[in-house]
């Protein structure tokens, strides 16, 4: 059904069938995609458009020109985003943003004079390892 392999396509039949998502509860539309992919995007609709009645659930796949692959790509996107809600644990991209907001925060004032006397060690040992021609007086 889907241009992938028949592993991966019987792998996510599985998944879905695991946590009770059935194709007859899958409301499926096709809309033209936005961007790079030149005639063929403006001419086919290869966007995907997946809603999950049961649950409200949509997602809208634009991934690739192809539409085979964008209906995989959503089926595979809706199980991530059911799953999520199901079992109760953030997804993967969450915990993503959560890392960069972590590393973006402000420091501490102590951890903040740590790293500034670190730095400044750092550069004393590097100023003692510059050269001094002793007739010219030149450092190099």
């Amino acid at each position: 059904m889907f241009p992938v392999s028949p592993e991966k396509e019987t792998a996510l039949r599985s998944k879905l069938e695991n946590l009770g998502i059935y194709e007859k509860d899958l409301e499926e539309s096709f809309v033209r995609s936005q961007g790079k992919g030149g005639q063929n995007v403006n001419k086919v609709s290869t966007c995907v458009y997946l809603k999950h009645i049961p649950t409200g659930e949509d997602v809208k796949c634009q991934k690739t020109r192809s539409q085979g692959l964008n209906r995989y790509y959503a089926r595979v996107l809706l199980f991530e985003k059911i799953e999520s809600l199901i079992k109760g644990r953030e997804s993967e991209e969450r915990q993503r943003i959560e890392k960069i907001r972590r590393q973006k925060r402000k420091r501490s004032k102590r951890a903040k004079g740590k790293m500034l006397a670190d730095k400044r060690l750092h550069s004393i040992k590097k100023t003692g390892r510059s050269f001094v021609n002793i007739n010219e007086g030149d450092t190099y």
